[in-house]
């Protein structure tokens, strides 16, 4: 069964920022590459967390653990905390994580 899921609005690429784009494009993480056609979800502050170095995040509504293979290194040009989930049994995993900062 194939699932094809959107985000309409959340999705991380700025539109207002085209310079972004080849940034976007060459993210990758443990995991292989981030963009696969599929976009990022923008994660408010109040739905990720950072304890003793390891992050959580919510997706559609489940606290879910990053596992270390799928944090992105380097600089998070955008500034927005960043998570390219694909779903396992229905339930949301993270393929990529990119942290922003918290405020």
């Amino acid at each position: 069964m194939l699932s094809i899921f959107t985000f309409g609005s959340a999705r991380a690429h700025d539109s207002g920022h085209p310079e972004l784009n080849h940034w976007y494009e060459s993210l990758h993480s443990g995991k292989g590459p981030c963009c696969d056609g599929t976009d990022a979800k923008r994660v408010d502050d109040a739905d990720w967390e950072s304890k003793d170095g390891h992050y959580r995040v919510r997706i559609d509504g489940e606290w879910v653990d990053v596992p270390r293979e799928a944090v992105v290194d380097g600089p998070n040009l955008s500034g927005r905390t960043m998570v390219w989930p694909y779903y396992q049994d229905g339930h949301p995993k993270p393929r990529c994580f990119m942290p922003g900062s918290m405020s």
